[in-house]
């Protein structure tokens, strides 16, 4: 059990999240870099930033890029992995709004699948790829639609029920998503396959933030600033190995989150309106505030869907921005931490990667 839960769960789910990142995301960040140069110069090359954000960010070449990202992250042979791509592009494309859970289930099915026939025959190039593209476009043509219609659903019944109830929510949202960004699973895969955007999406973020940030303030004396860096700007998992040894020093980070998730969605009003994959990056590599960023002056299609518009941010957006993501993780989590010290539950070396 424990082999396929790390199969599809852990290593599935994040290489789909690295080929969101090498397209969806990375498409988003250049296309909007190319629109704001625009509004300064109408200048050709410009607008080839504009063109080749356009270029990655097409449903079809994430659809392909997720499924391959799937496939390698599952090791399968060339022949299926290069066959995943067709797959992708045809259930994100059917999948809609709920693409990527699509893309995932369906990527999945077809590289067992396509293992099942590869290098088993003397004709192999013909079977292997032939095999793993028909069972994804048979799946895609039962399942696609109604898989993308589930995810949707519910990441609708999250946005709205944190538009509703942005406390509660700005709550739940930021402890659940911040849990699912230390533990060996992909925060950003989830967001990304439910949608988040909007406050829901902002509430992520702020979730994804306490535990990095949280985690790289509070064992600053144990792993001083390659620690910051590491769980800073790479990811609090790293601490998942001294979490099992001692799971006290995990609540410190939560009980930010719980905190600072209420703060982003009902003081500061912060929408993460970018790529739904950047509401579960928190700050590694920045990934979360560029989301936020680019949300404002170029919302997605997801979050334009739920009511967002572009805006010019004024000084509460950059402050909310600023104080959700770094002051307040880095100050909450780390006076939590002292006092988990004093009282014992934490202990020196107990957080030293």
């Amino acid at each position: 059990m424990n082999k396929y839960v790390k199969r599809y769960f852990i290593d599935a789910m994040s290489g789909m999240a690295q080929g969101l990142f090498a397209s969806l995301l990375i498409g988003t960040i250049i296309k909007t870099l190319g629109q704001q140069l625009l509004r300064i110069s109408v200048n050709p090359f410009f607008q080839f930033f504009v063109d080749a954000g356009n270029f990655a960010t097409n449903a079809s070449v994430v659809g392909a890029a997720m499924a391959i990202g799937i496939g390698y992250a599952m090791k399968v042979d060339g022949l299926v992995l290069f066959s995943l791509a067709a797959v992708g592009a045809a259930a994100n494309v059917t999948g809609g709004a709920g693409g990527p859970l699509a893309v995932l289930i369906i990527a999945i099915a077809a590289a067992e699948t396509g293992m099942l026939v590869s290098k088993k025959t003397k004709v192999d190039i013909i079977v292997t790829p032939a095999v793993t593209i028909l069972i994804g476009a048979l799946l895609t043509v039962l399942t696609a639609k109604y898989i993308g219609i589930a995810a949707n659903s519910v990441g609708k019944f999250i946005i709205w029920s944190t538009k509703l109830h942005p406390f509660i929510m700005g709550m739940i949202v930021s402890c659940v998503v911040g849990i699912a960004l230390t533990l060996p699973i992909s925060s950003a895969a989830i967001c990304a396959a439910f949608g988040l955007v909007g406050l829901a999406g902002g509430a992520a973020v702020a979730g994804c933030c306490a535990q990095m940030v949280g985690f790289a303030v509070m064992s600053f004396k144990e792993n001083r600033w390659g620690g910051i860096l590491s769980q800073g700007l790479g990811t609090s998992m790293l601490q998942m190995p001294n979490i099992i040894k001692n799971p006290k020093i995990w609540i410190p980070p939560i009980l930010t989150s719980i905190i600072t998730g209420p703060i982003a969605t009902c003081l500061f009003k912060m929408e993460m309106n970018g790529a739904a994959v950047s509401s579960g990056m928190g700050t590694c590599g920045l990934v979360g505030q560029i989301g936020v960023i680019t949300g404002w002056y170029e919302p997605s299609e997801a979050a334009i869907a739920h009511g967002a518009s572009a805006i010019n941010p004024n000084f509460i957006n950059w402050l909310g921005l600023i104080l959700v993501c770094f002051v307040l993780p880095a100050v909450i989590c780390w006076l939590l931490g002292k006092l988990f010290r004093k009282i014992g539950w934490i202990k020196d070396g107990d957080l030293a990667l």
